[in-house]
């Protein structure tokens, strides 16, 4: 008795160590997952560097972000990503202590407080028309001890209190038929100048008092040449332009409101100069800069009538807007690229022969050119100036320069990733050491004794601190070769600037970046637009001569019709192995299932003009395609004009295009929406690469039912034409959205449903059998997700599951897709609580592992909902069979769990999109979410069934032996001399 009561206690022992748990503790976070924040391409910048308070940058971004950073260190002290729809216009301080913010096309006026980013007030600012958004900050005009803010917005300009928002006073231009182009006002006075043209050819000019918004004066005035482009300031009462052809510099003087004209042709200026001009924005005094194909020209205006060129170069030249160092004295800088160099001046506005600051820094060359710069000067210990520039470059990264050197640096491109990918890491080579997850034996007690201390509450925050600590330093999650399990990876990103990043899965850290020369704008290219990112080349462990590449896929220009470009990287090293400048567009990739002996994938690019381009272009690609050639389909889908297409191979091209890789394709059939009552709004389709274990299902009543797996599945979404608005636009009774799920091989609708009172957005997930949506209910005024499970019919003679069991089926018949398949389906629909930005599903190395469903909320963050609580068979009240089976009680809405949030406390803000991968380890999947921000974690939807956990406390477990067989010892001997004392009686 005594031993089975030990054995029972060294059970109960050896499960409490295993501390199963659903939720991360304290001492866990930034094991398994991380978190970075970033900005965006930087569009403006003011700096906050008074004697009192921190130094700070405040910044707006092409991402729609506004953020104060330190200009220390380039930390961000606070940010707020006002959304897609809340462009932001400007940016300025005032009054010290305010960040004023102009957004949605001048609609919106925000005052945020310096300090922490709480927002103050806020005003909308309604006009007749839509028009070019202004924006002016004055700190020394005063109504009443405040400060002003100038707008002009939306057709009026307006003056707005920067203490509490109020408009004071407005001007409509409504009847005018003008385009505004700058609101001027000179120092120290109460006019305001607002200036534009009426016309292609009719200047005007409005003087307005800046205290009460009185029309003063209108003037205006034609100009038989016309204009082109935007005008540039260059004193109070000046501006220049171009006129219409590009080639004569206009000086437009309204002073004393009399307006005038003074031409000056290009060609008088520079010789050789040739081609349109276009003026560089500027707000220095007396200079402005014109640019003509690659070569830019400053120019200084010495009065209206005599123009100066005072430098023209070759380099890449960004000039910043005017500094006020001291009274009456501006500068500015000037930077130009050259080589693996930027050179950096700082000059006065009335003296461009000296400089101020003159310094070269080394720059990465795959940072690209730099496209803004932005100046601030502080006072030297020998009390003379000194200079501090902040630059934005071509890959959109944000750097500090300060006496020569980068100071900080932060890759805010990463805030707008268009594409991921991943690759493998190198497998670790004989003779490499692996790292000692302890040094010695001191170390290995003392960690597993503070384990043991944390895991009977009895550890300080000290010793929780150096639990982490050590874990952390011990995890190994950063080396540079795989683990067997599968969790270290590269992520291989597309940015929107071209560049390329490699993420090392285990913190984040970035391996390697490049700057994709196909990508870069070029005298060939002047709009490069990164597409997508494919693997190219895969090796297996028995290739490992060949390191894997990735393919990246980009076209020059918006059009359709836009010639293609093509890069190939090595995922190791991150070098552009090859590039490749295409003749035809590129509309469509089809990667295919198919690799050549150095294990290089086959793509299919399909252009504009429906021709098919294999590569690579290769003899054994060729080869294998052509005997393929009958087995190849594909379908397209024309979302404005309601149209789904299924295309299959015909031959090689002939005419024009003829080409050993070119072949032309045929239309097999066709869906046409009818345009007047639906709009195709979603579309989706099932991984290329998932795996699904097994097709058959084991229902209540041992039935097995029979997946209808079919990787030329697709799921539409189309709703109606009125219900293609904003959601509460229109009636229940107006709106409706219809699911259809479509073979793409024939063109067959194997299902269709219609949801009354319904519509989009729709966001959508597919896989193995099944379809999950999310929409909005009119009707309920909810949003509801919806299912649909599509299963095999044919198989039903295999409904017993001892027949599968004793392999007595028909399972490995040949199945056509040209016969029509005899399916049936199951959907079910739930209310659930938040809107969508994105939704995935978990993917596993053999697809065992049962799935969930990730889901981006309009919160930004990640939710994890079990796929059975989206399981089509639930009912209010199951059976005893469907309990035993997993079917949960069916609710009105899906639940939301806290402890379900994948992201925990934190936020992927402006969420696009998620990613997941599967790891070796079969119960585990990588999940990568991706936005303004990063986030990456693991994820076991089925807990590790398959190994133990990081925290298994090995010290507890050893203790209980050791402390079991002590026992069974004292035991056996205490039972040994009352057995020997029994027997002496």
């Amino acid at each position: 008795m005594a031993i089975r009561s030990f054995l029972i206690l060294f059970i109960l022992f050896f499960f409490s160590s295993l501390n199963p748990i659903l939720s991360l503790y304290e001492d866990q976070v930034g094991l398994v997952d991380w978190h970075q924040q970033y900005l965006g391409k930087v569009k403006q910048a003011v700096f906050h560097t008074h004697k009192t308070g921190r130094k700070r940058v405040v910044v707006s971004t092409e991402e729609n972000v506004v953020a104060s950073l330190d200009l220390r260190q380039g930390e961000i002290f606070w940010r707020h990503v006002l959304g897609s729809n809340d462009v932001i216009d400007g940016i300025d301080i005032a009054l010290g202590k305010y960040v004023i913010t102009l957004s949605s096309g001048g609609s919106i006026l925000r005052a945020w407080n310096l300090p922490d980013g709480q927002m103050v007030w806020e005003s909308s600012l309604r006009g007749p028309k839509h028009s070019k958004s202004l924006f002016l900050v004055r700190t020394n005009l005063k109504i009443e001890k405040d400060n002003i803010v100038i707008i002009f917005s939306n057709g009026r300009l307006n003056a707005v209190s920067c203490m509490d928002g109020e408009v004071l006073w407005e001007k409509d231009f409504e009847g005018e038929s003008l385009k505004v182009q700058q609101v001027i006002q000179p120092p120290g006075s109460n006019l305001i100048y607002v200036v534009g043209f009426a016309s292609s050819s009719l200047f005007e000019m409005y003087q307005i008092n800046a205290l009460n918004g009185e029309l003063l004066k209108h003037e205006s005035a034609a100009f038989s040449g016309g204009f082109l482009g935007e005008v540039s300031p260059v004193f109070s009462e000046t501006v220049v332009a171009l006129d219409s052809t590009g080639l004569i510099l206009l000086t437009i003087s309204f002073q004393n409101g009399k307006i005038s004209f003074h031409q000056m042709p290009i060609s008088n200026l520079v010789k050789d100069s040739f081609g349109p001009a276009k003026i560089i924005p500027s707000s220095v005094i007396g200079i402005f800069a014109i640019k003509m194909n690659a070569v830019t020209i400053v120019i200084r205006v010495k009065d209206e009538s005599k123009l100066e060129v005072v430098e023209k170069t070759n380099h890449e030249t960004s000039i910043s807007d005017a500094l006020s160092i001291s009274e009456g004295q501006q500068a500015f800088a000037l930077v130009q690229h050259a080589s693996h160099e930027i050179h950096l001046r700082v000059k006065l506005a009335h003296n461009w022969d000296d400089n101020l600051l003159k310094e070269s820094v080394k720059m990465d060359q795959h940072r690209g050119l730099v496209h803004k710069v932005y100046i601030n000067n502080y006072i030297r210990t020998d009390k003379s100036y000194g200079f501090r520039a902040l630059i934005v470059m071509e890959d959109h990264s944000l750097l500090l320069l300060q006496q020569g050197e980068i100071v900080w640096s932060r890759e805010d491109g990463l805030a707008s990733i268009i594409d991921v990918t991943t690759s493998e890491l190198p497998v670790e080579r004989d003779g490499v050491s692996v790292a000692k997850v302890e040094h010695n034996l001191f170390e290995w007690l003392k960690g597993h004794m503070l384990k043991l201390k944390g895991t009977l509450m009895l550890a300080s925050p000290q010793d929780i601190a150096a639990i982490q600590s050590m874990r952390l330093k011990n995890s190994e999650k950063s080396k540079m070769t795989r683990d067997h399990n599968g969790f270290r990876k590269l992520l291989i990103v597309l940015t929107r600037a071209g560049k390329l990043f490699a993420l090392h899965t285990g913190d984040g850290h970035i391996v390697w970046s490049h700057l994709l020369q196909s990508l870069q704008k070029s005298k060939v290219c002047q709009h490069p637009i990164g597409l997508n990112l494919y693997k190219w080349q895969v090796p297996h462990h028995h290739a490992m001569d060949e390191n894997p590449s990735v393919l990246v896929i980009g076209k020059c220009g918006p059009s359709s019709d836009a010639p293609g470009a093509l890069s190939f990287v090595d995922t190791y090293t991150g070098k552009e192995l090859s590039s490749l400048s295409l003749v035809h567009s590129v509309a469509q990739v089809i990667p295919l299932p198919y690799t050549d002996s150095t294990e290089q994938c086959l793509h299919l690019l399909i252009d504009a003009d429906k021709h098919a381009h294999l590569y690579p272009k290769t003899p054994e690609a060729i080869s294998i395609f052509e005997r393929e050639f009958s087995n190849i389909y594909w379908y397209s889908v024309e979302d404005d004009n309601g149209i789904i297409k299924g295309h299959a191979l015909r031959g090689k091209c002939t005419g024009e295009v003829a080409d050993e890789v070119c072949f032309d394709t045929r239309e097999l059939w066709s869906i046409v929406f009818p345009s007047e009552s639906e709009k195709i709004i979603a579309t989706v389709t099932r991984k290329l690469n998932e795996v699904v274990h097994t097709q058959a299902k084991v229902i209540a009543d041992q039935e097995v039912m029979y997946k209808y797996i079919s990787r030329n599945l697709l799921f539409v979404a189309t709703v109606a034409l009125k219900g293609s608005v904003e959601i509460g636009s229109v009636t229940p009774e107006e709106s409706w959205l219809v699911a259809y799920l479509i073979d793409t091989v024939t063109g067959r609708i194997l299902h269709q449903v219609t949801h009354h009172g319904s519509q989009g957005p729709v966001h959508a997930v597919f896989s193995e059998n099944w379809v999950v949506y999310h929409y909005f209910n009119l009707k309920a005024q909810r949003y509801e997700m919806s299912v649909i499970e599509i299963y095999d019919q044919s198989r039903a003679d295999n409904k017993d599951v001892w027949k599968l069991v004793l392999g007595k089926h028909n399972l490995t018949s040949p199945i056509s897709l040209y016969s029509r398949p005899d399916v049936i389906t199951k959907s079910q629909s739930y209310f659930f609580t938040h809107s969508v930005k994105a939704i995935a599903v978990t993917s596993t190395t053999k697809g065992i592992t049962s799935k969930q469903l990730l889901i981006g909320t309009i919160g930004d963050q990640v939710l994890a909902l079990d796929k059975r609580f989206l399981d089509p068979r639930r009912t209010v009240n199951p059976t005893q069979a469907e309990k035993e089976e997993g079917i949960i009680p069916l609710t009105d809405p899906l639940p939301i769990i806290p402890q379900s949030y994948v992201t925990h406390a934190l936020r992927v803000e402006g969420l696009r999109g998620i990613i997941t991968v599967p790891a070796k380890l079969e119960s585990t999947t990588l999940v990568f979410a991706h936005g303004v921000d990063l986030f990456f974690t693991q994820l076991a939807p089925s807990r590790t069934y398959d190994s133990l956990t990081d925290d298994f406390n090995y010290a507890l477990l050893l203790i209980t032996i050791v402390a079991l067989l002590a026992a069974i010892f004292v035991t056996w001997t205490l039972s040994e001399r009352k057995e020997l004392q029994e027997n002496w009686r």
